[in-house]
């Protein structure tokens, strides 16, 4: 099944490359992509597991879905996910 999420601190698109990479590892995930000016990311997915895993895995590279609490470590994080991501290119 399609799906499609809106996340906070996305600003680039080294961190689009990051939750791209990411998200393509992840077991049951596919058709990964991003957009910046929704911050929006859709994937397929088979089943609810494999979106827990998901949203776990974007709150863990500092991108929490909308809604979710922002601290200041995910805001971190985020900044060092979109450096490995502009670096990864």
């Amino acid at each position: 099944m399609e799906t499609t999420i809106q996340i906070q601190n996305l600003k680039c698109h080294g961190c689009a490359n990051t939750i791209i990479t990411q998200l393509s590892k992840l077991q049951g995930v596919s058709e990964v992509a991003v957009n910046n000016e929704t911050d929006e990311v859709s994937f397929n997915h088979n089943s609810t597991t494999e979106f827990e895993l998901v949203k776990k895995k974007l709150s863990d590279l500092g991108y929490p879905l909308t809604g979710e609490e922002n601290s200041l470590p995910k805001k971190a994080k985020s900044f060092v996910s979109c450096a490995v991501g502009r670096m990864s290119k």
